[in-house]
């Protein structure tokens, strides 16, 4: 069995895994590029349809080319990336992953709440790796914000999050939402905010414009954790007139501010801006007159520590990681499948929300 070989040793060195990837589109163009730079990892070939496409990826990065997923898997993988149309994800991943190979499928994890059910379960089923390609949880910013989380003494629980993913039309991924093709990266970083908890409530307005589906869509979610209530205001468009990529959290000890494309953060923390907040507030049950006062020069800014490590690496890193240690991925079936169940609610309160305008 690969997982067998992939933890064998020899001669004191762990096996090189031995890697392919089934689609090099748009993005299985950069996974096999990656994944032929990787140490530990030989990239065995890559696969797809299109014989130029598929030749021209195998001669830039020395590798086979194989005109079927099925051909790849008889040349021996003991992982692979999964870069089809979200609609094969289910019918590519299956043969796989009952033969022990560990795979990462590009997000959504599945074009349906019942595909990615049947996914999570046969991961689970056969103790296969199975991540899913979120790749915004390996933004440099997204990992620091998960390092500060992780501080001894120092924790994050949301009460508030506000998203707005917005840019302009590409006229890629037509055939969907813009909640499975866009906002399904921000529900994902959401999920994982609250604790993996999926939304008790969800309210949703979206608007076709160009397509068939959503081209434009607002979610309202509330979240009932442990912790307490969480709502999350998440904006998605591919009908603006500009790129933007932000995320904002408001918490009872601390507030965080993320640029994804910047790949920038801030963070105040409460603790840090306490003294200054007390002034403040004695002097407002004085009725002092605070209208010269200067907010920004009472606010302790604490830049978040951020690498410039690709994403597409770490996340590949990552799921290498798991599959040597035997560990869960850290965005595992289960996560894949919270953010399409969430994501098809959405999709259908917007839907109910416009019919019952109309």
């Amino acid at each position: 069995m690969p997982n067998e070989e992939m933890n064998s040793k020899s001669a004191g060195a762990i096996s090189p895994i031995r890697m392919g990837v089934i689609g090099v589109g748009r993005m299985g163009r950069h996974h096999a590029r990656v994944c032929s730079e990787m140490p530990g990892v030989t990239l065995v070939g890559v696969s797809d349809q299109d014989d130029e496409r598929r030749s021209s990826v195998a001669a830039r990065h020395d590798c086979a080319a194989f005109a079927t997923p099925e051909e790849l898997h008889a040349a021996g993988v003991d992982a692979v990336v999964i870069a089809v149309p979200t609609i094969h994800h289910l019918a590519v991943a299956e043969p796989l992953l009952r033969d022990g190979v560990a795979c990462l499928i590009e997000k959504p994890l599945a074009q349906s709440v019942d595909e990615a059910r049947r996914l999570a379960d046969l991961a689970a089923e056969t103790g296969s790796a199975l991540q899913v390609g979120h790749t915004e949880r390996f933004n440099p910013a997204v990992r620091a914000l998960t390092k500060l989380r992780e501080e001894a003494g120092f924790t994050i629980t949301p009460r508030f999050i506000e998203v707005h993913r917005v840019s302009p039309m590409t006229f890629r991924s037509l055939d969907i939402s813009v909640v499975f093709d866009m906002m399904i990266h921000d529900l994902d970083v959401v999920l994982m905010l609250v604790g993996g908890s999926e939304p008790t409530d969800v309210q949703a307005a979206g608007v076709p414009v160009i397509t068939e589906h959503a081209d434009v869509c607002n979610a309202r979610l509330r979240f009932e954790t442990p912790n307490g209530v969480c709502v999350a205001n998440i904006t998605a468009s591919r009908l603006a007139m500009k790129s933007e990529r932000k995320i904002r959290i408001i918490a009872e000890d601390a507030y965080v501010s993320i640029d994804y494309a910047k790949k920038a953060g801030v963070v105040i923390r409460k603790t840090a801006n306490e003294p200054q907040l007390n002034a403040v507030r004695d002097a407002l049950r004085n009725g002092q007159d605070l209208s010269d006062l200067n907010y920004g020069e009472l606010v302790a800014l604490e830049n978040l520590e951020i690498d410039d490590a690709e994403p597409l690496r770490m996340q590949l890193q990552s799921f290498l990681d798991a599959i040597r240690s035997g560990r869960r991925p850290i965005v595992d079936a289960e996560a894949g499948f919270a953010a399409v169940h969430t994501a098809e609610r959405i999709v259908n309160a917007a839907q109910a929300e416009l019919s019952s305008a109309s």
